[in-house]
């Protein structure tokens, strides 16, 4: 069953996390990937997140995936117990994701059941298609991307940081414009998606 945490800031929600979680998360380990972040002058909310991650008990394992290798992917991927992406730009993590076939080892874990936890840009990846993102991110950072695509686990689109200073606008844009074509989920920094299967829920605190 795939069991996704979709948020905007992951610092805000770790409450909801836990009790998603539904085990105890002490002694568990999780892969923490920060490359969305390496085009961006702000990233504070990369080490909000690993110190939230910590305080529920959680040991670190970081996984730069641009300079990874494939080895190195495979193995902390497939041998950890959770993924976790955080912010940046959501074109970046893109290219590089699939650049280091880091995309089909995620999504192969995913559908094995192993829980991801997305934070703002690495929770719109998983939908089927990054386009929504240009309103959040210069798509100029990510030469090498091919396509808009993305890793398509949900047939819907997180909008992370609605009502939220500096997204507010760019969230209201996008929900003006698909609001009929697409199936949109515009989600708070206080508010969490959780998704369980077949079940999708938005939780806030």
């Amino acid at each position: 069953m795939r069991k996704l945490f979709l948020c905007s800031s992951f610092k805000g929600v770790a409450s909801i996390f836990e009790k998603f979680a539904d085990e105890d998360l002490k002694g568990k380990t999780i892969t923490f990937i920060p490359t969305a972040s390496l085009t961006e002058a702000m990233k504070f909310y990369v080490g909000s997140g690993r110190k939230a991650l910590l305080k529920l008990g959680l040991t670190i394992d970081e996984l730069e995936v641009s300079k990874a290798t494939a080895e190195e992917i495979s193995r902390k991927i497939r041998g950890n117990d959770y993924i976790y992406i955080t912010g940046g730009n959501t074109f970046f993590l893109l290219q590089e994701l699939k650049k280091s076939g880091a995309d089909k080892v995620i999504v192969e874990q995913i559908n094995a059941g192993k829980l991801y936890v997305g934070e703002s840009c690495g929770a719109m990846i998983v939908s089927p298609n990054a386009e929504l993102a240009k309103g959040y991110d210069s798509i100029k950072k990510a030469p090498e991307l091919k396509s808009f695509d993305a890793l398509n686990l949900v047939d819907f689109y997180p909008l992370p940081h609605h009502t939220n200073f500096p997204f507010k606008k760019a969230v209201e844009k996008a929900i003006a414009k698909h609001e009929n074509d697409l199936k949109l989920y515009p989600i708070s920094n206080s508010q969490a998606i959780l998704v369980s299967g077949e079940e999708v829920k938005v939780e806030s605190i």
